[in-house]
C-alpha cells in the first residue's frame, strides 16, 4: 500500500479487511511502501512470508514496483486502483470500486501477461523517450491529484516546441530505422490518460511490444498526427509510424529524457528494450463478469 495515495488509511484498511472477510479470507498482511522503495521489496517480502495473492494499492508506480517484485514467483497480482493513473487497470478494464476489485482479486481469473523492460527496469504499461517523458516530468503530482489526467495537457503544451532528436532503432536484430523524431513510445498496452489510444493494436500477452515513432515537423503536421491518432488510422504516415518487436536497441542524439510507466528515469543516448512473455500473473474479472 502506498500511503501517499491512500486518504483515510485506517478507513481504507478496515474496508479492505471487511471485504476480504466477506469472501472468507483472514485479515491480510499490510506492508507500506516508502520513498526509498516504492514496492519491490514489499512484494518480495510478501512472497517470502507465504502470501498467496498480492494486492497493489496505489498508482501506476506502485503497480510497476510490485510487478518487479513478483515476476517469476508464481504469486498473482491484483490491483486496487487508488492513484491518479492506474493505466494498466484501465487498459485491462479492471474494476475501479473497492468491492469489485477485491472480488476480482480473490475470485477472478489468473491471466499471464507480458512484462517489458527498459535497460532492465520492468514496465507493464509503456516506456518512452522524448515528448512523453518530458510531459510526465512537467506534470506535478499536485496537479494530477486536483484535475486527474487533464493535468498532462499542460505538461504536453510546455514541450510541443522542443527540438526533435536523431534516433536509430534496431528491431529484433533485423530491421534498422533512422528517423528525426519528437517521441518514441513503446507499449505493452495501448491506452494513455483520457482514453487516448496511441497503440490501438497493443495486447499485453502477444509476446511483443508495439512502437510509435512520432515525427511532426510543422503545425500542420501536428494536426495530421492528431487526426491519425484520434481516428486510429491504420494507414502509413511518416509522421506517426507504428511497428512491433520483441526486443529493440534505441540510440539517440542528443541525450533525451526516458520514462518507465509514467515515471521519468533520466537522460540517455542509448537504451535496450525487450519483453518477457507472460512473466506476470494478474487477476482479472471472469468473462461472465463482463
Amino acid at each position: 500500500m502506498n500511503p501517499t495515495k491512500v486518504s483515510e488509511m485506517d478507513r481504507h484498511r478496515a474496508e479492505v479487511t471487511a471485504e476480504l472477510a466477506r469472501h472468507g479470507w483472514d485479515e491480510p498482511l499490510w506492508i507500506e511502501t516508502t520513498a526509498e522503495d516504492p514496492g519491490v521489496g514489499m512484494a518480495k517480502q510478501a512472497v517470502a512470508e507465504g502470501a498467496e495473492l498480492v494486492f497493489a494499492s496505489g498508482g501506476d508506480g506502485t503497480v510497476r514496483a510490485c510487478v518487479e517484485g513478483l515476476m517469476g514467483t508464481g504469486v498473482p497480482l491484483a490491483i486496487l486502483s487508488v492513484g491518479t493513473g492506474n493505466l494498466l487497470a484501465r487498459n485491462l478494464k479492471l474494476p475501479g470500486t473497492l468491492a469489485d476489485a477485491i472480488r476480482t482479486g480473490v475470485e477472478g481469473e489468473t491471466r499471464a501477461i507480458d512484462v517489458g523492460a527498459i535497460d532492465g527496469r520492468p514496465f507493464v504499461v509503456m516506456a518512452g523517450i522524448g515528448l512523453d517523458a518530458s510531459m510526465a516530468h512537467s506534470t506535478s503530482d499536485g496537479a494530477k491529484a486536483k484535475i486527474g489526467w487533464l493535468a498532462y495537457v499542460g505538461g504536453l503544451a510546455k514541450h510541443l516546441r522542443d527540438r526533435p532528436f536523431q534516433v536509430t532503432l534496431c528491431l529484433d536484430g533485423r530491421t534498422t530505422l533512422r528517423r528525426r523524431a519528437m517521441m518514441v513510445l513503446i507499449g505493452n498496452v495501448g491506452q494513455l490518460q483520457g482514453g487516448l489510444r496511441l497503440l490501438p493494436d497493443a495486447q499485453p500477452d502477444d509476446g511483443h511490444l508495439d512502437i510509435l515513432i512520432l515525427a511532426p515537423r510543422t503545425p500542420m503536421d501536428w494536426l495530421r498526427v492528431a487526426g491519425h491518432v484520434l481516428t486510429r488510422s491504420q494507414r502509413y504516415d511518416r509522421r506517426a509510424e507504428r511497428y512491433t518487436a520483441a526486443r529493440m536497441q534505441i540510440d539517440v542524439d542528443p541525450a533525451v529524457l526516458h520514462e518507465c510507466d509514467g515515471d521519468p528515469i533520466g537522460y540517455g543516448t542509448s537504451m535496450s528494450i525487450e519483453t518477457s512473455p507472460k512473466a506476470l500473473l494478474l487477476r482479472t474479472p471472469r468473462e461472465t463478469e463482463g
